[in-house]
């Protein structure tokens, strides 16, 4: 999935005595079938590529192609902070990708926090449109995708043109790219999160809950 990531499972874990929440989810039914069929997905052809490429590659190579790419989205967090009017967070944001693009060789390394603990501000369209007042609209899986809801759904397409990677010309590079980089953010701790679901009574409540927790907790930030 878009990342099943383990940062769900570590919300999940920080608001583990949260009282029940309030969940839209009219699609219920088909979001079960969907998440069935992503978790499939995952178990039989995501973690088996991703368990291998761990294998194979090194820690220290996974790590900074990861923060090559996180360090390729700062106009999605530049334009996002802007946007929610968090205008120190774009500075800082600026500044990070300055010192890693140049001292940190092209963002392979994470220079603004190794060196100079200057914090990350993640932010997407999702998180700005929460910020404006809109509502999150009824729970929703997507194939392949993953958990969503009607507000993040629209937040994808946004972020979808400010994802540098969206511009590369050749469709077949692009999937290629875009394919690599989410192997290698899932090779970064693979399966971790899919086994924890497995765990508990109702696999599918885990991840609707977590996913919300975890957009919840984003947006508070």
């Amino acid at each position: 999935m878009r990342v099943i990531l383990a940062f769900l499972l570590t919300v999940n874990i920080i608001f583990a005595n949260q009282k029940e929440m309030e969940v839209s989810d009219p699609l219920s039914g088909y979001n079960r079938v969907m998440t069935s069929i992503n978790m499939a997905f995952y178990d039989y052809i995501m973690y088996p590529i991703s368990y291998s490429y761990d294998y194979i590659m090194p820690d220290p190579i996974q790590g900074a192609i990861s923060n090559f790419f996180d360090n390729l989205l700062y106009p999605m967090r530049l334009v996002n902070n802007l946007f929610q009017g968090k205008f120190e967070a774009s500075w800082v944001e600026t500044k990070r990708f300055f010192i890693n693009t140049t001292i940190g060789f092209a963002g392979f390394s994470d220079a603004a926090t190794l060196h100079f603990d200057i914090p990350k501000h993640s932010e997407d369209f999702g998180q700005t449109l929460a910020v404006w007042g809109v509502p999150s609209g009824a729970y929703i899986v997507w194939p392949i995708i993953g958990p969503s809801n009607l507000r993040d759904t629209v937040g994808l397409v946004a972020d979808y043109f400010s994802d540098p990677l969206s511009y590369i010309e050749d469709d077949w590079t692009a999937f290629g790219v875009k394919a690599g980089r989410t192997i290698n953010e899932d090779s970064l701790n693979p399966g971790a999160f899919s086994k924890e679901a497995k765990t508990n009574p109702d696999p599918y409540i885990f991840i609707r809950d977590s996913y919300i927790k975890k957009r919840n907790y984003e947006i508070s930030k």
